[in-house]
């Protein structure tokens, strides 16, 4: 028996590398129409542009794969210290103050 999905195992694969090389022809397009005519470098090659693409997202995306509704689960972000700041008792914000001076006064003296 013949699952309906078992033609979509060659084409997702085949979908990421064209999606990867659609990526990579769209930043050695870019490099080669405006950076050469702007800033004295040199041309690249499309494997160059994929190893840019890839540098890139090395240095300044990181690769996190998170799940779809963000990492809290609502898609909002972590609770904001206001919210949290009310939910907490009096004895809570009381213990929280004292932590905060103390961290604050231990600190050294440094010159202006």
């Amino acid at each position: 028996m013949k699952t309906p999905y078992r033609r979509f195992r060659l084409f997702i694969p085949l979908a990421i590398l064209f999606a990867l090389l659609a990526v990579s022809y769209v930043v050695f397009w870019l490099w080669n129409t405006i950076l050469v005519a702007v800033v004295p470098v040199k041309p690249v090659t499309l494997w160059q542009a994929a190893g840019l693409l890839l540098l890139s997202r090395i240095l300044f995306g990181g690769f996190k794969f998170s799940p779809p509704g963000g990492r809290y689960g609502n898609g909002e972000g972590p609770p904001s210290w206001r919210s949290r700041w009310r939910q907490m008792s009096d004895e809570d914000r009381s213990k929280f103050r004292r932590e905060w001076k103390r961290r604050c006064n231990d600190r050294p003296n440094t010159p202006d």
